[in-house]
């Protein structure tokens, strides 16, 4: 309890700074460490993805004007959002480092890797054909990377230190949208093949092989983000000319956010493994009932262009909203920074003390 009540405090310090002068960071911070917290390791779709897709031949990327608008330095970094992800405010909360660098990213220091890294790639998903629609990473080449991490790690810290770092380590998973918005519902090959509830158990299969994978080299925390409501993104809408949400696209996401959590309480038995899942659905859910409450103006749309439609290259120097923090939405599919704030809140508060210890 002591360890969650500490993050919690220390994510505040995050979304509200003037809060620092009043706690002591550093105390906060040796807490975590004393509980073997070493760093965060992220899988993913672009809710995670920080920039590695600025390394592939692929129109999914995020790095040109205007993401990263609101970004520390005010430059687009390849985070499909106009600032940063809830990856980075987890970060920030664990007192590593106010961003979660990506793994290809040219520019990486040594000293990243001992506090958490990100192998995801936008347009992925946990379905290898989701990755191979877009030219992007499926999470098999994602567990590649990790693996050189650990090449990395060990020549950095040693076999010793590195097995410690990746024991204590949190690891990440956010995906699976792009495998129901790119593929299932896009594509015939999938729809084809199987119906929508057998689609959902050859992911949910598709998930659990990876987690077992991740095991193998070593991890021993996961941590999967469930999906949003996809039929309340502001594309998904436009498509299917509906001014409300889409009941039957948020049907499915609830279903397959159900059997997630279901599969990883069978694996936190088989594997012996610390997991936690984070409900990004009710998050967002939340956020829109209430939107005043968590200071939105605008739930409908994205800040970008027309926000009904744009996201992506479609989003490339168009005009943006004035004020993105009222938005929930940054583009027609991604959040904003401070709806990603609010989900990181949400995604510590699921780290319990089962999880941690």
């Amino acid at each position: 309890m002591r360890m969650r009540l500490a993050l919690l405090v220390l994510f505040s310090l995050a979304v509200t700074p003037l809060l620092a002068r009043a706690v002591d960071i550093h105390q906060l911070r040796q807490l975590a460490a004393r509980n073997n917290v070493t760093c965060i390791l992220v899988f993913g779709d672009s809710s995670v993805d920080p920039g590695n897709n600025n390394r592939l031949d692929t129109t999914m990327k995020g790095n040109f004007p205007p993401y990263g608008k609101d970004f520390l330095n005010g430059r687009p970094t390849g985070r499909f959002s106009n600032g940063r992800l809830a990856t980075d405010f987890i970060a920030e909360a664990l007192g590593y480092r106010n961003i979660i660098p990506a793994f290809l990213d040219p520019h990486i220091q040594k000293a990243d890797l001992l506090h958490g890294v990100s192998f995801a790639s936008s347009a992925s998903g946990y379905d290898d054909l989701t990755a191979n629609l877009s030219n992007v990473f499926p999470v098999s080449e994602q567990l590649k990377y990790f693996l050189h991490y650990k090449i990395h790690l060990r020549q950095l810290v040693g076999k010793k230190k590195a097995e410690e770092i990746l024991r204590g380590a949190l690891l990440v998973m956010s995906m699976g949208t792009n495998d129901f918005l790119q593929n299932y519902f896009l594509e015939p090959t999938r729809s084809e093949q199987y119906t929508l509830e057998e689609y959902e158990n050859f992911l949910v299969s598709c998930m659990a092989h990876d987690i077992e994978e991740m095991h193998r080299l070593g991890a021993r925390r996961v941590v999967v983000v469930g999906i949003p409501p996809l039929g309340c993104m502001p594309l998904v809408k436009t498509l299917k000319d509906e001014t409300s949400c889409v009941e039957s696209y948020n049907q499915a996401a609830a279903s397959f956010n159900s059997k997630i959590k279901e599969k990883l309480a069978i694996l936190r038995t088989s594997l012996r493994l610390k997991t936690a899942y984070a409900d990004i659905y009710g998050t967002v859910e939340r956020a829109m009932n209430n939107p005043k409450q968590y200071g939105f103006t605008v739930t409908t749309k994205g800040c970008c262009g027309s926000g009904t439609i744009e996201y992506a290259e479609s989003c490339r120097g168009l005009s943006t909203c004035a004020d993105p923090s009222k938005y929930l939405f940054w583009d027609a599919v991604h959040p904003s920074e401070n709806m990603y704030k609010i989900i990181a809140a949400d995604v510590v508060n699921s780290l319990d003390q089962d999880l941690l210890l």
